[in-house]
C-alpha cells in the first residue's frame, strides 16, 4: 500500500492529542478517550464538551480562537485526568479513588502550568534579549532577535521532555492520532495496515499552533513598542490571547486549504512535528482507531466524500471496556 502524504485531501472536523498511554479524539462536541491499561485491556471513555462560550463566539474570527484555545487546555487537562486514572490501575483494574483534593490539585498545576509557559515562552526572551541591547539599537532588529530566542527557547524544551521515557510513549501515540485522521482524509478505511501507512505529520497539530504562536509574536512585539519595561512585559503576557486567535485563524485555514502559500507556510509546522510524534506501534494504532470510532462515523465519511464504500471493521482484537457517554459538560 502506498504511503498517504501529509495534506489532507477532505476535511474530517476531527482532532485530538495523546494522553497517557492513549489517544484522545474529539468530533465537534462529542470526545472520546482511548486508553491501554496496565493489564493491556483497552478502555474506551466518550462524553461531551461543549465549550466555555455560547455557540455563536465561535463563529467570530480571531474571537473564537481565543475561546478554541481556552477550552483546549480545559478538555487537555480533563482527558489526560481520565487516562491517568487508568494508568494508575492496579493488575486488578482497581482504580485509585479520586478525592475533592485531587481536583483541586488537578486546577493547581493547570494555573502553575500556565504561569510557567508563559514566564518561559513569553517572558523569560524578552529578559534574554536585553543582553544585546548594547548592540542593537534598532527596536524592531532587537524583536526579531527576542523572537529567535524565544523559538530556540521552544525547541530545546522539547528537545529536553523528549528524552523522557514517558514523553517517548506520549510522542508515540501522538503519532497514532495523526496517522488515523490522515488515514481517513486520505479516503482510506480504518484498518491497522492503513493507519500504519499513513503520515504521522498533521497541519493542524498543536506543535504547529505553537510554532505559529512564536513566529507571530515576533510580528506583534515588532509593530507595538513602548519605551517602558514594565509595559513590554504586560504586553507579552496580555497579548498571549489576541496572539492565539490569529496562529487558531492559520491553523484552521491550513486544515481545510491545499494553496500553495498555506501548503509552503505549514511546512516549517510540519517538521517541527518530527520532534513531537514518533511511529507508533500496532497496540498504540488499536488505541487510536478505538477513540475515533467512539465519536466518528468514518464508514459513512469516506463513502461521502470518496464514494469508498466499505463493511470493515477496524481489526481491533482486544478486549475493550466501554464506559460509554458519561454525561454532558
Amino acid at each position: 500500500m502506498k504511503k498517504t502524504n501529509s495534506c489532507p485531501a477532505k476535511y474530517s472536523g476531527i482532532g485530538g492529542q495523546a494522553v497517557m498511554e492513549g489517544v484522545m479524539m474529539r468530533n465537534g462536541d462529542k470526545y472520546a478517550v482511548a486508553v491501554r491499561k496496565p493489564n493491556k485491556e483497552l478502555a474506551v471513555v466518550s462524553d461531551e464538551y461543549k465549550g466555555i462560550a455560547p455557540k455563536a463566539v465561535y463563529k467570530i474570527p480571531f474571537v473564537r480562537g481565543v475561546f478554541s484555545f481556552i477550552d483546549s487546555l480545559v478538555l487537555g487537562m480533563k482527558t489526560l485526568n481520565i487516562s491517568t486514572e487508568y494508568f494508575m490501575e492496579d493488575e486488578e483494574g482497581n482504580k485509585a479513588e479520586k478525592t475533592a483534593a485531587d481536583s483541586a490539585m488537578g486546577g493547581a498545576v493547570m494555573v502553575i502550568s500556565m504561569i510557567f509557559a508563559i514566564g518561559l515562552f513569553m517572558v523569560l526572551p524578552y529578559f534574554a534579549s536585553l543582553f544585546f541591547k548594547k548592540y542593537i539599537e534598532n527596536p524592531h532588529l532587537l524583536a526579531l532577535v527576542e523572537g529567535l530566542i524565544r523559538m530556540a527557547i521552544f525547541v530545546i524544551y522539547i528537545l529536553g521532555i523528549s528524552m523522557m521515557d514517558d514523553i517517548k510513549r506520549v510522542f508515540m501515540y501522538h503519532g497514532a492520532e495523526h496517522k488515523c485522521i490522515n488515514c481517513l482524509e486520505t479516503g482510506n478505511p480504518l484498518t491497522v495496515d492503513n493507519v500504519r501507512a499513513a503520515s504521522r505529520e498533521h497541519r493542524r497539530c498543536g506543535t504547529s499552533f505553537l510554532l505559529y504562536v512564536m513566529v507571530i509574536s515576533i510580528i506583534f512585539f515588532a509593530f507595538i513598542q513602548t519605551d517602558s519595561r514594565i509595559l513590554k512585559i504586560v504586553m507579552r503576557i496580555v497579548l498571549v490571547p489576541v496572539i492565539a486567535g490569529v496562529s487558531f485563524e492559520f491553523i484552521r485555514l491550513a486544515g481545510k486549504s491545499n494553496n500553495f502559500l498555506v501548503r509552503a507556510f505549514s511546512v516549517p509546522g510540519l517538521l517541527m512535528q518530527r520532534l513531537t510524534t514518533s511511529e507508533p506501534d500496532d497496540e498504540m494504532i488499536k488505541v487510536g482507531i478505538a477513540s475515533v470510532e467512539a465519536i466518528f462515523d468514518w464508514k459513512k465519511y469516506l463513502a461521502e466524500n470518496f464514494s469508498v464504500k466499505t463493511d470493515e471493521n477496524a481489526d481491533i482484537d482486544d478486549k475493550t471496556e466501554i464506559e460509554g457517554l458519561r454525561g454532558q459538560t
